[in-house]
């Protein structure tokens, strides 16, 4: 009998030894509590990453003693040993401490894969809420002082005085770079001299550029690159930040954002109202700034049906006036000598719609649904030109995360329609069907590969005119490890960009006798980059990074405005747009508090279809930024910034001087509230002080192209809450 009941244990030793078992881990942030997912989980020679709901299980483990370790970017490791099998088959739930962020650890959407950016092929930089906190004290109205001053980055103003403007990367026209908010492409085209100042930075996390090809996943437009504004979301804590900006040029800026996660249901609130006086800094009667009024009211509502399933519904509503020209017109004191105005009334109304569901495994889908309405009058003597877009953008997205493997999958369908106000001449209608399909593999430790091909079918047409075009979109980029301080991004791929009268050239003009489009064929690209980033730490105290960019883009049959008897028309031409140059940014921080940055771009762009001067008009070849930031987090901080600008060509030909321009900004906080002020451009350099830039006659004037600062020096001082 005992003989028997030995052997009866062997049997039960031997099979809970050769058992195979499972742990599950649940990942999170210790500080928010949310979960993280690209989390990697170790034991032994078992790897796995969390999912999209922050869960990793080890499977098919023998009884036994396991350490395993829990790491992120961004947070501390964590260690932990377990004996297996488990007493309880519960979830082992791990928190993580987020460490010092930094610039290249935050997860980045825009790829829509939840990878940071060190473990992201694609390069993408990242302004984050620190930066966005700094320049939202600067221009709580828009994002344009924001990305004016980032390297690579234009923001080109198109009107002397009604102050509209365009984003340039890396020297293109702004119809090459695509605007999204939130992963939507709801901007550009008639709105583009204005899409840029309707976005407020109050509620956002952070801001997300590529640049160079992304037509992957953004198909046409995406030539230059992306800008990616990205919301805060709702957490389980009250958020609130609240703002009351005054300044010596007139503006007046009050605004509050404010979000919450309870149970089952989320929301968040945006609203900004905007007021400027209009400002003449060099009394020569026309305003440097115009009278405008402009309020957002962004409400959205967020239900989380279960752990895996979100419902998201917003709707960004914006309406603005701007009132610029002749100081004695807008005060309406008109008469034979004064006369001159330029005014635009827009209206902007965009309803989203998103459903995210996490399904079993690492695997998801998300829709997507957007729909815009943007009306817009302009109107100088004589002459007016009005119209409203529509704009339907719907995707479908599937997204697999494998170990080694990630790939997104989609659809999507875009219709863009204009038609102009009391007349057909200007009636555009665009037309995009496409899908297309990205894959990211770990294709070992040190070498990460993102491949992707989207195909676009494309049908644009007028009154008097239609074409369809199909276009095939490859793209790779690849992440090389060179050594634990050393990693290197290579990318290129293909884009395109469908015809449009909207453009930076005929904004200046205000659509003056611009003819409808005829005989035009989309503009094709191609486009390459490359960086090497390094990082090191001096001593105990410095830490030091240093990123080199090389970039090139050629655009093949651009489209260029040409004039005859019968008005302003545009026609491919034969030779292409190139546009190459570097960046070089490099990055000190001294114990976490001083920080100094340097950021130089050389850009070298030309029509080479022109037979004299082929470079662009109106960018400079050399850009220099400088910033250096002192603060003591949740005390005070302090910020001093020069910026250098070379010289331009203007569209006659000649050359601009070069020039600098410095800033100062201070902000004390006292608990919950901080004061600033902020002396911007304080050594006054503007366009008036070389010459003026209206020119005779009084009652029509003809304006000079801007290649500097109009308004000057600006002060302005207020006061921020944060709950």
């Amino acid at each position: 009998m005992q003989k028997i009941f030995l052997l009866l244990a062997a049997m039960a030793f031997l099979q809970s030894a050769t058992a195979q078992h499972t742990i599950t881990l649940l990942v999170k942030n210790e500080q928010t509590k949310e979960p993280l997912a690209g989390a990697t989980v170790k034991a032994n020679k078992t790897t796995v990453l969390t999912n999209t709901d922050g869960i990793a299980s080890l499977k098919n483990l023998p009884a036994g003693q396991y350490l395993i370790i829990i790491s992120h970017s961004g947070f501390g490791t964590v260690q932990n040993s377990y004996s297996l099998p488990l007493p309880n088959a519960d979830t082992v739930t791990i928190l993580l401490q987020p460490q010092e962020e930094e610039m290249d650890e935050v997860i980045v959407q825009t790829t829509r894969t939840s990878r940071t950016i060190q473990n992201t092929p694609t390069r993408v930089e990242t302004i984050d809420g620190e930066e966005l906190d700094e320049k939202n004290n600067m221009r709580p109205a828009n994002v344009s002082m924001l990305l004016h001053e980032s390297t690579g980055m234009q923001v080109q103003q198109t009107s002397a005085t009604n102050g509209n403007a365009s984003i340039r990367i890396q020297g293109l026209d702004g119809r090459y770079t695509q605007l999204l908010k939130d992963g939507y492409p709801n901007f550009g085209n008639f709105a583009s001299g204005l899409s840029v100042l309707e976005i407020p930075p109050l509620d956002l996390k952070q801001v997300e550029v590529i640049k160079g090809p992304a037509s992957t996943l953004y198909g046409g437009g995406a030539i230059a690159g992306v800008v990616n504004f990205i919301s805060k979301q709702p957490g389980e804590q009250l958020e609130g930040d609240f703002i009351f900006n005054q300044s010596n040029i007139g503006q007046k800026n009050i605004g509050g954002y404010i979000s919450k996660k309870k149970n089952k249901f989320g929301f968040s609130f945006l609203t900004l109202a905007n007021f400027q006086k209009p400002y003449d800094v060099d009394k020569d009667d026309f305003s440097e700034l115009p009278e405008s009024r402009n309020v957002t009211i962004n409400p959205r509502v967020f239900y989380y049906i279960n752990p895996s399933t979100t419902v998201m519904l917003g709707n960004s509503f914006t309406k603005g006036s701007n009132n610029g020209g002749d100081m004695q017109v807008i005060d309406g004191k008109a008469n034979a000598e004064h006369t001159y105005f330029e005014k635009n009334e827009t209206l902007r109304n965009t309803t989203t719609l998103e459903i995210d569901k996490k399904l079993q495994g690492n695997n998801a889908i998300k829709i997507k649904q957007s729909l815009a309405v943007f009306k817009r009058d302009i109107a100088i003597p004589g002459y007016s030109f009005g119209g409203t877009s529509t704009n339907s953008f719907t995707d479908a997205s599937l997204l697999f995360l494998k170990k080694q493997h990630t790939v997104i999958s989609g659809i999507n369908i875009i219709a863009d329609n204009f038609r102009q106000k009391n007349t057909a001449q200007q009636k555009i209608k665009t037309f995009t069907a496409g899908a297309y399909v990205q894959h990211t593999w770990d294709a070992a430790s040190n070498i990460k590969i993102e491949s992707g091909l989207r195909a676009d079918n494309v049908q644009y047409k007028n009154a008097g005119y239609k074409n369809r075009q199909t276009f095939l979109l490859p793209r790779v980029s690849a992440l090389f490890k060179l050594a634990h301080n050393i990693t290197s991004r290579i990318g290129g791929g293909l884009g395109y960009k469908t015809p449009t009268i909207f453009t930076e050239e005929t904004e200046r003009m205000q659509y003056q006798a611009i003819l409808p489009l005829t005989n035009v064929t989309a503009e094709k690209s191609a486009g390459l980059t490359a960086d090497v980033n390094y990082k090191t730490t001096v001593g105990e105290d410095l830490s030091v990074s240093i990123n080199q960019l090389f970039f090139y883009t050629q655009i093949n049959k651009p489209l260029v405005l040409q004039k005859n008897s019968g008005g302003n028309y545009f026609t491919n031409a034969a030779k292409p747009v190139t546009s190459s140059g570097f960046e070089t940014n490099v990055k000190f921080i001294f114990k976490h508090d001083l920080k100094l940055f340097a950021g130089y771009t050389f850009t070298n762009a030309k029509a080479t279809y022109l037979t004299a001067n082929q470079f662009l008009p109106l960018l400079p070849k050399s850009k220099l930024n400088l910033t250096l930031m002192y603060e003591k987090e949740d005390n005070f901080k302090l910020g001093l910034e020069g910026y250098f600008t070379g010289q331009q060509y203007l569209y006659n030909g000649f050359k601009t001087p070069s020039f600098w321009e410095f800033g100062f900004m201070a902000q004390k906080t006292f608990g919950k509230i901080s004061g600033y002020i902020n002396f911007e451009n304080f050594t006054d350099q503007r366009q008036s002080n070389y010459k003026t830039v209206a020119n005779p006659p009084h009652n029509n004037p003809v304006f000079d192209d801007i290649w500097n600062h109009t308004e000057g020096f600006v002060v302005n001082g207020g006061i921020k809450l944060k709950l």
